[in-house]
């Protein structure tokens, strides 16, 4: 049995909500991206939040860094309420929380030396430091990110780098700063196979040195599995599933999940593989939520007759063993796996 995790709560999400105004005609109608989740990272911890694209992942990570406004809810770092702060409050808090986004050719300005791009932040947060200091610093967070040597490195601009140099130019300007918590959007997506297990490395090497807690976005379930400590599992701007990483992909128990696992790599040729088939479409998100928003698409659902209770009553997220929460009303059943086609 997984021990639970008891060291200090870093970043604490609550019944997070981020509705935005569409137009459909005359009418105007709300978006729901984010509707309800609740989420905690500890201290050193890693917690991958995993969903397919449009799930809402990505603006969870935008209103903790406070680059899109909660409808309701709230989230914490470090004890303090960031939910609604601004101006010269939220730029004192801040250097607690930094964010590497998805795409390092074109979140760092390309004309931008590595050395000017690190310095930034501290030349901000760390006024204690003068020059000299400051680029002692942003030298050896260059260092730590495994870019050396560092003084050549830090000389060259931006579009003089490789996109793993990039992505590793990001990491050590948001850790520079020491943050409690790193936001990491997506970090190894749009780099090549070949530089993403270095990157993922210096990400882990982090956590080791610094305790930085990460809260990791991702559609790779089988990224989050070996990377993660816990995931949490979010289908339409809600979490259906949450548990240590290796309880819910080795045992998932909403369809959804199982779902995901389903499509991932497994190892061993030759075998005969099954899969639970997703059909038809998620719902309109600019509706009132009435039931269990996978029961459109969910092989559970068919299987067990299209139960009212699906339809009408919004499956609660609890706890199905200890650490382990799920939103399902039937996530003790197994569905009828369908088969697959021989693997070469």
């Amino acid at each position: 049995m997984t021990e639970p995790n008891t060291k200090p709560v870093v970043a604490e999400i609550r019944d997070l909500r981020v509705h935005f105004p569409v137009r459909h005609g005359r009418t105007r109608l709300l978006a729901r991206a984010v509707d309800g989740v609740n989420l905690t990272v500890r201290e050193g911890e890693i917690v991958a939040l995993v969903g397919e694209s449009g799930c809402g992942k990505t603006t969870v990570a935008r209103t903790i860094m406070r680059l899109a406004e909660a409808t309701s809810g709230s989230v914490s770092v470090g004890g303090a309420d960031i939910t609604h702060t601004r101006g010269r409050e939220l730029r004192r808090l801040r250097r607690d929380f930094q964010m590497i986004f998805q795409d390092p050719f074109e979140s760092l300005p390309v004309n931008a030396t590595a050395l000017d791009v690190v310095s930034e932040g501290l030349a901000i947060h760390r006024t204690d430091l003068d020059a000299t200091a400051r680029r002692g610093v942003a030298l050896a967070a260059l260092e730590m990110c495994g870019l050396t040597p560092a003084g050549a490195i830090a000389e060259r601009r931006i579009f003089q780098l490789s996109g793993g140099q990039r992505q590793r130019v990001a990491i050590a300007a948001a850790l520079a700063l020491e943050p409690r918590l790193l936001v990491a959007d997506e970090p190894v997506s749009m780099l090549d196979v070949s530089l993403r297990a270095g990157v993922i490395r210096v990400l882990l090497d982090m956590r080791e040195r610094l305790g930085v807690a990460i809260l990791f976005i991702t559609h790779d379930l089988a990224l989050a599995g070996v990377f993660a400590d816990r995931v949490a599992v979010l289908y339409l701007g809600q979490v259906v599933e949450q548990g240590p990483a290796a309880q819910v992909i080795g045992s998932p128990r909403h369809p959804y999940t199982r779902a995901l696992v389903d499509v991932m790599p497994k190892a061993g040729a030759g075998r005969r593989l099954t899969r639970a088939l997703l059909t038809g479409e998620p719902p309109n998100v600019t509706g009132e939520a009435v039931g269990c928003r996978f029961a459109p698409r969910c092989p559970l659902y068919r299987e067990l007759g299209e139960p009212q209770r699906c339809r009408t009553e919004q499956p609660a997220l609890q706890e199905a063993v200890p650490e382990h929460a799920v939103a399902c009303h039937f996530s003790d059943h197994e569905v009828t796996p369908t088969p697959k086609e021989n693997t070469p």
